[in-house]
């Protein structure tokens, strides 16, 4: 099982400061409405919720984000939002995360709605979500100006995340363009999706979870030897450098080129909530691997972020200090 030292740790998070990191990809605003179940409704067999109170976090791409800021990371992220009350959520609390966060990095459509996904929990339990969205490929007007957007924040960046959640944003058009420009020059880093899946290409790393591995490659049997499998069969489909399959409670694979498989034994301990965790692992990632880290350096500190935010209701992200004192 792959591990590091606190000393390493220190060091690589130390640097990650100095580091910048763009960001592509669908943002979102994630709302919340807290309340409790005490009955049945009349009406047909679903809880009451009696809410108690509504909270918002930014999500998606803009979760991705924030989860850079949070490990101490210069960051921006560009996306897609609509001409809607959402968006100037999404904007204002974008700019209050990064400083390096300008408007014209969120391109209006208004065509679309602002991508949210609304998340109704009783008792520290989601009873239902509701997403407001268009998920249609963005028109090519718009596709020039993501690339363009693109294309200028890589100008000083150290690491590009493409945060790909099959809302529109992210095209074959679009990753056809940005990550030549990117991929030699800095760490590419892609979570992915089924319908873009040919397109990532070319990328440093790819961090699918073992649902989509599995689908990728038409394999059934979700065990350690067919997940290797699967890491082998999506490095030898897109000529990525590496491939890491997160687990959820199981921890992670990587597959680095022609070596061995690399288990990361999972980190969390108690388990109230994933939302989000896939962005708080790209997120680590990037940042690590921007900082200097080695792949396997990077799994590990990015499966120990991953291991915070499990343990935290709602969108979550983890510091640079949390994840520190979480290593033994």
């Amino acid at each position: 099982m792959a591990t590091i030292d606190k000393q390493r740790a220190s060091q690589l998070l130390g640097q990650v400061g100095d580091r910048s990191v763009v960001v592509l990809g669908d943002v979102m605003l994630d709302e919340f409405i807290w309340g409790d179940v005490s009955r049945i409704s009349p009406e047909a067999p679903v809880p009451v919720v009696d809410i108690r109170r509504e909270s918002t976090h930014l999500g998606g791409a803009a979760n991705v984000l924030a989860n850079l800021v949070a490990l101490g990371a210069k960051a921006c992220a560009i996306g897609v939002v609509g001409k809607d009350a959402a968006a100037e959520r999404i904007r204002a609390s974008m700019r209050q995360e990064s400083s390096a966060q300008t408007d014209e990095l969120l391109i209006c459509d208004e065509s679309r709605p602002t991508t949210i996904k609304t998340r109704i929990i009783a008792h520290n339990q989601m009873v239902v979500r509701a997403d407001r969205e268009r998920r249609a490929p963005v028109d090519a007007q718009t596709e020039d100006g993501i690339v363009n957007a693109v294309r200028n924040a890589l100008a000083n960046a150290h690491a590009l995340i493409i945060s790909d959640y099959d809302k529109g944003v992210v095209t074959p058009r679009i990753l056809s363009e940005v990550l030549p420009a990117a991929y030699g020059r800095m760490p590419v880093l892609i979570d992915p999706k089924m319908r873009n899946f040919y397109a990532y290409h070319p990328a440093t790393l790819v961090t699918p979870n073992h649902h989509e591995a599995l689908r990728l490659t038409n394999l059934d049997e979700d065990s350690d030897q067919t997940l290797q499998t699967a890491a082998r069969m999506i490095r030898g489909r897109l000529s990525c450098d590496a491939v890491l399959i997160t687990r959820g409670d199981r921890g992670m694979i990587l597959l680095e080129g022609d070596r061995d498989p690399v288990y990361v034994e999972t980190a969390a301990r108690e388990v109230y909530d994933v939302t989000g965790a896939g962005d708080t692992v790209i997120a680590t990632l990037g940042a690590a691997l921007a900082a200097g880290a080695s792949m396997t350096e990077a799994a590990v500190l990015a499966n120990q972020a991953a291991g915070i935010v499990v343990g935290k209701l709602g969108t979550a992200t983890a510091s640079a200090a949390e994840v520190l004192d979480s290593i033994q």
